[in-house]
């Protein structure tokens, strides 16, 4: 039966959820729509600090020159983009993005179409957009995983996340890679507790699909989610069942046969890798800002989110079998931290975007732990942990993007930013 009680409750909840929401869309809205003093949000820029670094990297020009190709010639263009690529490439001495990163790229496209922005301003849009996408996929995730109370906390800690919130202010396609990463281990999971549930079936076939075509790290994130299959041998986190193994190989296989179409041909495709990745292992920034050791992640991790990482690991040293959706996030996090940290000068803090929600999902479990030591005031003392933490990392973002021009999130940048580095 419903009391007064619970409905009152269940007002609550929705009102912090909606203020929650508020506050990680303002911060994750293109700068741009802030400016102007006739603007009536203008007021409101408090809400949105402006990010120190304004220019236009390397990367977003790179991006930019894609999409103008294919605004001004159609999509029937893509193979000789791709053509292209591979001559050019092998003719310089560093590697530059290739346009086989094609759902970034067509994003922008279908955003110029509907609103007419130019090519910059459209990629950074999509970025912005995915990013608040992100957002709300983690509250629905973490509502799936463990409830009401735990959805509210997750969208309190990734509304303020700093690298999700650089993301959504720069052309880039990390931010855009990580929803769709998230979003695969999000129908990860549903299937292994629906069964043979045909939606969540086909949901995460065109989800890896989608991965796929969005950028090449995607392999990494389908190895993390293999071991998370392999692993449910011994954790049982749920039940693997033949259609859920088809499906994580046939996801990705019509990934690649779009790329392949899309590349104009196979050999085009396996060529455009190639050079990729000769270029990369000389190219004089890669080597610079992209190597060290196998800890370079958690030494960048604790530099931006210093308390959300320790949190993290503090669960991770209390798992058990009774904690399988612990498990499960700290499962995909190791294998594909496994894999990342052994990829020679490529190395960087925006390919670990896609930790993000499950870092804060692992952050929060420890937060209940602590805040049980109090039972008179768990809830309470929950809500304020919560809040402590999600102001740090705004207090973090503000340090690190609004007082320093950041752009990229490597270790140096990230050292002279707090002051570390003079």
């Amino acid at each position: 039966m419903i009391t007064e009680t619970h409905l009152r409750s269940g007002r609550i909840e929705i009102v912090i959820l909606t203020l929650l929401l508020a506050l990680g869309i303002s911060l994750r809205l293109p700068h741009s729509i802030f400016l102007g003093g006739d603007n009536p949000i203008h007021s409101l820029e408090f809400l949105h600090p402006k990010p120190k670094m304004n220019g236009i990297g390397f990367d977003e020009g790179l991006y930019r020159g894609y999409l103008n190709g294919i605004i001004d010639h159609g999509l029937g263009v893509y193979p000789e983009m791709v053509q292209e690529y591979v001559e050019v490439q092998g003719k310089m001495d560093q590697a530059i993005l290739p346009p086989v990163r094609f759902l970034y790229i067509f994003a922008g496209y279908i955003w110029h179409l509907c609103f007419g922005s130019d090519a910059l301003a459209s990629l950074r849009q999509v970025a912005s957009f995915f990013s608040i996408l992100t957002l709300i996929l983690s509250g629905i995730f973490a509502w799936r995983l463990r409830g009401r109370a735990t959805a509210l906390a997750i969208t309190a800690l990734m509304s303020c996340a700093p690298t999700q919130i650089h993301m959504s202010q720069h052309a880039l396609i990390d931010g855009f890679f990580a929803f769709w990463a998230l979003l695969c281990l999000w129908m990860l999971w549903e299937n292994l507790q629906s069964g043979t549930n045909w939606r969540w079936i086909f949901a995460y076939t065109v989800a890896l699909a989608l991965l796929v075509i969005t950028k090449e790290n995607s392999f990494f994130v389908w190895c993390g989610l293999v071991a998370v299959i392999v692993a449910n041998r011994w954790l049982q986190l749920g039940t693997v069942r033949r259609e859920l193994l088809l499906a994580t190989i046939a996801g990705p296989l019509l990934g690649v046969v779009i790329l392949v179409f899309l590349a104009g041909g196979l050999d085009n495709l396996i060529a455009t890798y190639r050079v990729l990745v000769t270029k990369a292992s000389i190219t004089p920034y890669a080597i610079m800002t992209g190597d060290g050791p196998w800890h370079r992640y958690l030494v960048d991790l604790l530099l931006v989110s210093p308390l959300v990482l320790l949190l993290a690991l503090g669960a991770v040293f209390r798992l058990d079998r009774t904690k399988k959706p612990e498990l499960f996030m700290a499962i995909f996090i190791a294998a594909t931290y496994l894999i990342m940290c052994n990829v020679k000068y490529g190395m960087n803090l925006r390919y670990a975007n896609m930790w993000d929600m499950p870092l804060r999902f692992l952050a929060f479990a420890q937060i209940g732990v602590l805040a049980a030591l109090v039972p008179r005031y768990r809830t309470s003392l929950t809500a304020i942990l919560v809040g402590l933490v999600a102001v740090f990392e705004l207090r973090q973002y503000y340090i690190l993007a609004v007082q320093y021009p950041l752009y990229e999130l490597i270790t140096h940048d990230l050292l002279r930013a707090l002051h570390i580095l003079k």
